[in-house]
């Protein structure tokens, strides 16, 4: 999963492949007091056209940047850590923390996710009450 915590101004952008896992964490950002609108993104090619105002997002405002983005490591078109290498070729983590969500415990991918200035590496708590207070914990970002 790959979520954009955003401030009042840019809306949160959840990106996920998976729609069963897109309804979780929405449920799971809405349990979380994250009442700002969310919109379903599907792949991590649209969440760098989002932050550098590329493509579909030409017109965004550059200023009104997230307050953090989560990143998950396997996603259509642009997996999570080649979205983290493009944030960190640009500087954007001194601005933006960039934050992995997943599964796996592999340390070449933790190892690599922090070579990539990520702020932290979550694995992904399997039931919806962790998960919950971890995307809560999160907005804290």
């Amino acid at each position: 999963m790959e979520s954009i915590m955003a401030n009042n101004k840019v809306k949160n952008r959840l990106i996920e492949d998976n729609m069963n896992d897109a309804d979780l964490s929405f449920r799971a950002l809405r349990k979380s007091n994250v009442n700002k609108e969310i919109i379903h993104i599907k792949n991590g090619v649209e969440v760098t056209d989002f932050l550098f105002g590329t493509r579909n997002y030409a017109t965004r405002d550059l200023s009104n940047k997230p307050k953090a983005i989560l990143l998950g490591l396997k996603m259509p078109k642009m997996e999570g850590l080649k979205v983290s290498w493009r944030i960190n070729a640009n500087e954007l983590p001194k601005v933006i923390p960039a934050v992995v969500l997943t599964s796996s415990k592999e340390h070449p991918n933790i190892e690599r996710a922090y070579a990539l200035n990520t702020k932290s590496y979550i694995l992904n708590p399997f039931r919806f009450n962790e998960f919950a207070k971890m995307v809560a914990s999160l907005c804290f970002y």
